[in-house]
């Protein structure tokens, strides 16, 4: 399984963003997907994930309001729309797949990743 994520840049403070990941090699359908961030010297951190159908959704408080995750299983890509983008969002994002039934934080728990995507936000 592939994943390509795209769609990241530099962005002002209360800016959107749309990130894209694009999955290949397997059925998409049958793996929930996340999205997760590393900022420089932090730990990498969930951020949402959206079940096979895309009917159950989680994100993490720092993004609640904020981002929306979404699938489109007849093109084989999750989508993270990120809208009043704060400094503290810069980050690389990652997408990610996990041969699974339930929504999943642990980034231990998926089992390929897509190789990231920058996001600079500037105050």
């Amino acid at each position: 399984v592939q994943l390509q994520a795209s769609g990241g840049g530099s962005a002002q403070a209360g800016d959107s963003l749309r990130l894209s990941c694009a999955v290949s090699g397997r059925t998409f359908s049958s793996y929930a997907m996340g999205w997760f961030r590393q900022a420089p010297g932090k730990e990498r951190e969930f951020i949402c994930a959206v079940s096979r159908s895309g009917g159950a959704i989680d994100y993490a408080d720092s993004v609640k309001g904020r981002f929306t995750i979404s699938r489109d299983n007849a093109k084989d890509t999750v989508y993270l729309q990120m809208n009043g983008l704060k400094p503290e969002d810069t980050a690389v994002y990652y997408c990610a797949a996990a041969n699974s039934l339930s929504l999943l934080r642990s980034r231990g728990l998926y089992d390929y990743w897509g190789q990231g995507t920058e996001v600079t936000v500037s105050s």
